[in-house]
């Protein structure tokens, strides 16, 4: 049993665990608690009960006495998070209630928010302490908890914090609140926030004011509300509609009073997404508002696309928050079903000459080599790898998309993204090189009739061995694949498995070929000798690996998860060599290294799973600067051009494209001469933004590189740019 391709066999299962298994645990790993602290804000789940918790009373004294829970954010300087409608940028923030059965939890009571100018875009949102309180109804389906006397409540809530830059940030919080007596130590907090509401217009029917409007007049809109408070009068009001993407959030209203009526006209946005035949607006002035619903007279103006306002990198968060219709990719990146086939199919080919798939060339060209003159084995070998490599794409492109249905922000190479897939492909290459190197034979572990498999198999051995070049391929993004997987997840299920299938057909097709032409087995020499040092020699390209996947765990889990990747891979080793002595004193060596093992499990195991608590992201210098939602578009509002480096650890391409290409002193000097600002979005971790707007350049994976410049489409260049292609984007500028 020490001949390479039974390792295919031995190894699947690490496999199927670190890339169909593994990716769907601990995406939420944050321990609940009250209280969330981050450089830019804190935030603080809070309670208020007064009158304590109406555990069985009448439905309708319940839902008068309704108990209140918050998140307080406090901002540190120059920071601030979003209102309902955030304006030109940015996203609201996001709150999931997980509560008891009988209690149900109402909307967020938006406080006042503040017009925040940004060059010449503008967004509403809080700076400084906000509070966003929400009503909890306990109705009488709500039964007390046998044991304990609370209420328990949890919150999953993100939020988007801005200054120049923006970072989205999440947090799990925990609470319990007392069923017997009253909640009152946020007291002060939650009647600030009360008296921050905006209150109703007087006179309004159902929130809508009879005679008051909004008239469509070309590309204007011309309000008229009447009923506002006597103290007002004479006063510029400051106007917030509820509905996003209409007006121009920048634009300065004009503004008059005419008696009790007060008239107002706002240009309409160039780019409207929102077209309400009623719409809500906040008015107000000296921190207080006034909330109205106004009733729109007219016909919307069509919309024309404009290429100077082409979606940023954020219009498909925003657009999938307003509940609408994510923006279209640039021009160019929408396929066909059979371009994307044939793209995958090419994309699939090119896997081969990557970097992440030679490992598993030394078992392929020994394996070869073996059946030099077996042409049947030869055949039969080429037909159960390929059927391996296409069955494990398309296996790991079903769980792609059955967990982006179950509401996962993912893409390709998600799996990547999982500290445990990565510490798994680890263990397993170890193995793998221990093996090839000599140091063990499986043969030697396991019982005679599992070790004669392979000779009574070789069919299940080839399939096993494809399943293995999957495993290595997959982190891959080669030339044509981006935007057939770009594609792949957008398709009907059928259609997206059948682009899969193609890529796994790219992959095997050289050596389904080859083992059909009689040829390519007369140019293999005879097995012999040289099998044993090619062998070995074929250990350090898995020891290699074993280099990358742990360097892509310290971007993940910071030093102390690798370095505990390590220990636990040496006294891995140290378990298999005991293993392999003789006599007694194999078992005095392997009980020994069997406890230090687990021991080491046991202490620093963890370490290796645990995301630092700051990301590993690439470093910030005077030339890159890390990409965060909406940045793009603030820069290109000032009139810069921006070049994404969209980027991950686990991607080879990418590592490769940023020493060479991205390196290259006239590529790095015409950046400089045309004043580009450039962006690094790492996604070596999971980041639903960075996500969304991959998808919104019509891509699913990494490498992509965009060049955005004012008033044009985004260009995006090829997956492996060349130094002439960047530099002739760029002389188009």
């Amino acid at each position: 049993m020490n001949r390479p391709r039974m390792l295919a066999r031995l190894s699947v299962a690490t496999f199927v665990i670190a890339n169909f298994v593994l990716p769907t645990l601990g995406w939420a790993q944050n321990d609940a608690k009250t209280v969330v602290t981050t450089p830019q804000a804190r935030a603080e789940l809070m309670a208020h009960a007064p009158q304590g918790v109406p555990v069985g009373l009448g439905e309708a004294m319940a839902a008068s006495q309704p108990v209140w829970v918050g998140l307080q954010l406090t901002h540190k300087p120059e920071w601030h998070t979003y209102w309902k409608n955030s304006g030109d940028s940015g996203l609201p923030t996001s709150l999931e209630w997980t509560l008891p059965p009988g209690v149900i939890a109402g909307d967020i009571a938006w406080p006042l928010p503040k017009k925040i100018p940004i060059g010449n875009l503008a967004n509403y949102g809080y700076e400084g302490t906000v509070l966003l309180p929400v009503p909890l109804t306990i109705t009488p389906d709500f039964k007390p908890p046998l044991t304990g006397n609370t209420l328990d409540v949890k919150l999953r809530a993100s939020w988007l914090v801005c200054r120049q830059e923006c970072i989205p940030e999440e947090g799990e919080f925990s609470l319990q609140i007392p069923l017997k007596g009253s909640t009152a130590i946020n007291s002060a907090a939650f009647d600030a926030a009360f008296k921050e509401q905006p209150r109703p217009v007087m006179g309004s029917v159902g929130g809508v004011l009879p005679d008051s409007q909004i008239q469509i007049d070309g590309n204007v809109l011309r309000l008229s509300v009447q009923g506002l408070p006597v103290e007002l009068r004479g006063k510029t009001l400051g106007i917030f509609p509820e509905t996003p993407e209409v007006i121009q959030t920048a634009a300065t209203p004009q503004q008059a009073w005419n008696g009790a009526q007060w008239t107002a006209s706002i240009p309409l946005a160039p780019q409207r997404l929102n077209s309400p035949s009623v719409m809500p607006v906040v008015l107000a002035a000296d921190g207080q508002g006034w909330r109205t619903e106004l009733k729109v007279l007219g016909t919307w103006p069509t919309v024309t696309p404009i290429a100077a306002l082409q979606p940023g990198p954020d219009a498909a968060p925003r657009a999938n928050a307003a509940g609408a219709a994510p923006a279209a990719p640039p021009s160019g990146a929408s396929l066909t079903l059979w371009a994307a086939l044939l793209g995958a199919l090419l994309g699939g080919l090119i896997l081969n000459l990557m970097p992440c798939v030679f490992p598993v060339l030394a078992i392929k060209v020994v394996g070869f080599a073996r059946h030099a003159g077996d042409q049947r084995a030869h055949r039969l070998s080429g037909l159960a790898y390929t059927a391996g490599v296409i069955l494990s794409f398309m296996a790991l492109g079903a769980l792609l998309l059955a967990l982006r249905a179950a509401g996962e922000s993912l893409g390709w190479g998600f799996q990547l993204q999982s500290p445990g897939v990565v510490a798994a492909l680890a263990a397993l290459f170890t193995l793998i090189g221990l093996n090839l190197a000599g140091l063990f034979e499986f043969g030697r572990f396991l019982p005679s009739s599992v070790a004669s498999l392979q000779a009574r198999h070789p069919v299940a051995d080839a399939f096993l061995t494809g399943v293995l070049a999957v495993a290595v391929a997959s982190p891959c993004t080669a030339p044509f694949m981006g935007a057939s997987l770009g594609l792949a997840v957008a398709l009907p299920a059928a259609q997206a498995l059948a682009v899969f299938a193609a890529l796994g057909l790219g992959l095997a097709l050289p050596y389904l070929v080859a083992s059909f032409v009689p040829a390519v087995a007369r140019l293999l020499p005879r097995p012999g000798p040289w099998m044993g040092t090619f062998r070995r020699l074929m250990a350090f390209p898995m020891f290699a690996t074993v280099v990358w996947l742990v360097w892509v765990l310290g971007q993940q889990t910071g030093i102390d998860g690798a370095g505990a990747l390590l220990a636990l891979l040496v006294a891995g080793a140290f378990v298999l060599w005991a293993l392999t002595l003789p006599g007694r004193t194999r078992a005095v060596f392997a009980t020994l290294s069997i406890a230090i093992f687990g021991l080491l499990t046991l202490g620093i195991g963890p370490n290796v799973v645990k995301f630092s608590e700051t990301p590993s992201a690439t470093a910030s210098t005077d030339r890159w600067q890390p990409w965060v939602p909406g940045k793009v578009d603030a820069l290109l509002a000032m009139g810069q051009p921006v070049f994404v480096d969209f980027t991950a650890a686990w991607c080879v391409t990418c590592q490769y494209n940023k020493k060479t290409t991205l390196a290259d002193p006239s590529v790095l000097a015409d950046f400089e001469a045309r004043k580009v600002q450039l962006l690094v979005a790492d996604w070596t971790r999971r980041d639903p933004a960075i996500t969304a707007a991959l998808s919104a350049l019509g891509r699913n994976g990494v490498p992509v590189y965009v060049l955005y410049q004012p008033g044009r489409a985004p260009v995006v260049l090829s997956e492996i740019i060349r130094v002439d292609e960047v530099r002739a984007a760029l002389a188009a500028l």
